[in-house]
């Protein structure tokens, strides 16, 4: 079987596993994560959180059974077992956080889980690799501590976090398909797939189903790895840091809560609806257009990275500077039009 079809057929089997498998995790763990209404979330009832198990089971039931199907060289998929190990500790911390939810874990509880997990993705050799170490291992445990915890505060709006993780997925696994990184290609395409099939019941009236914290963390754990393996380097040393633009979103509308919470004398870690979405939403859009325009916002982004790792220098300069421009000016208009 050719690389492409089994990418394919992992996306498909994580989709599949998730869609069959999230009306009965629905119900089933209902009484233990369920999502209450309060001040940020003004949802209707109780809302059962068993979305990231389903998508944990699609993506790790994906990337299994693609294991048993192939007979790859020993030490192919040697990465995966640090996404396997590293994705498990982010996703039981959430899983703990949820059921404990309102209150929760403390976040240094949860950040600590993290950087374990990161540490595990360096362990496996999934690493900044532009610095010479220790300073790539540094790097590398901001990065993913930042993108985990970045998903999970852009998970404020149905199909928002997910959405954007199917784009982002999609664009790691286009820059790095040529090079053929194995385990980014299988990665990213069963978590594209694991969040396509959960993308139908977050949106459902009758079956309705967030990620939790279990999800939304697993996501932005997934992504950050899914960044460390592409190469981006081929044509110009400037475009590693093409994954900061295909996940521009996610990082905005995290420095932007955060500055604009300290502003205010408020914890970067209180919750506030000052998300970039919400702002948008009070000023007159609709839900459904919100998430339009993120998702359209996520593609352009996914393309301009792209182009940022197949054009010379100093295009990809010139690509990092509109779009930091871009999102600056776009703060700039949320604080004057909105409060």
């Amino acid at each position: 079987m050719s690389h492409l079809f089994l990418y394919f057929l992992s996306l498909l089997i994580a989709l599949a596993l998730c869609a069959a498998s999230l009306p009965l995790l629905r119900r089933a763990l209902a009484p233990w994560l369920g999502d209450a209404p309060t001040k940020l979330k003004n949802h209707s009832g109780i809302v059962p959180a068993a979305g990231g198990c389903a998508v944990v089971l699609g993506f790790f039931g994906s990337l299994a059974a693609v294991r048993l199907l192939t007979h790859f060289p020993t030490g192919t998929l040697t990465n995966l077992r640090g996404i396997f190990i590293g994705g498990a500790l982010v996703f039981a911390a959430g899983i703990i956080d949820d059921v404990k939810k309102p209150a929760g874990i403390s976040p240094w509880a949860k950040l600590a889980c993290q950087l374990l997990a990161a540490a595990v993705l360096i362990h496996y050799g999934i690493s900044v690799q532009f610095l010479p170490q220790p300073w790539g291992y540094a790097l590398t445990l901001l990065w993913v501590a930042g993108i985990t915890n970045a998903l999970n505060l852009f998970d404020i709006m149905d199909g928002l976090a997910a959405g954007q993780a199917v784009l982002a997925a999609a664009a790691f696994a286009v820059i790095s398909l040529p090079y053929e990184f194995i385990y980014v290609n299988f990665a990213a395409a069963a978590l594209a797939g694991a969040c396509i099939g959960f993308l139908p019941y977050n949106h459902s009236a009758k079956l309705k189903t967030f990620l939790g914290d279990s999800g939304s963390n697993l996501l932005g754990f997934l992504l950050a790895a899914c960044a460390l393996g592409a190469r981006y380097s081929a044509r110009s040393p400037l475009a590693v840091f093409a994954p900061i633009i295909i996940l521009a979103l996610p990082i905005f509308d995290t420095v932007f809560v955060s500055l604009v919470r300290i502003s205010k004398g408020i914890s970067p870690l209180k919750g506030t609806p000052d998300h970039f979405p919400l702002r948008l939403e009070r000023a007159g859009l609709s839900r459904k257009t919100v998430l339009c325009i993120c998702m359209a916002a996520a593609l352009v982004y996914g393309i301009l990275a792209y182009i940022a790792t197949k054009a010379p220098a100093p295009w990809p300069a010139v690509i990092y500077v509109l779009t930091a421009a871009d999102l600056i000016l776009f703060g700039g208009f949320l604080l004057w039009k909105t409060k």
